[in-house]
């Protein structure tokens, strides 16, 4: 299983060639916000784990099991977006409390969620019991601080 920060490299790189058909270093070190060399270090690390082939100079390519993996990696990311907006988390906070947690939580744990989220959203009464709930909740707060 790659590392945290191996995943962060992976669901960006398989994000940027969804989107422009190419993923350089350059574009992988802005999307993170890291130096290049650092971005060469883990495309090098990525290309021995067979998650890509790299060739300096020429750019890379995700292998099929990199491929699955971004895949993996992006769908999560959006699960668990999905899953803070329906439980009514502020929007300004989610992406931050997404890249908190996502490399925290197993597999099993991302399947629940999921399982979670397709039975609220076929049971839209139930979204709206919760934020009622949460809604009286902060009404009790603002009243007895």
């Amino acid at each position: 299983m790659p590392t945290p920060s191996m995943e962060d490299y992976l669901e960006n790189i398989y994000k940027l060639i969804n989107q422009k058909g190419y993923a350089r270093i350059s574009d992988i070190a802005e999307a993170l916000e890291v130096h290049p060399s650092s971005v060469t270090k883990m495309v090098q690390k990525l290309d021995r784990g067979k998650y890509l082939v790299y060739e300096k100079y020429r750019g890379l390519v995700l292998t099929p099991k990199g491929q699955k993996m971004g895949k993996r990696l992006v769908d999560r990311h959006q699960l668990l977006e999905e899953f803070l907006r329906i439980i009514g988390v502020s929007e300004e906070l989610i992406y931050d409390d997404v890249e908190g947690i996502e490399h925290h939580l197993s597999w099993d744990s991302i399947t629940c969620i999921e399982y979670l989220v397709q039975y609220l959203k076929q049971n839209p009464e139930r979204i709206a019991e919760l934020r009622a709930l949460k809604e009286a909740g902060e009404m009790e707060e603002d009243v007895n601080p």
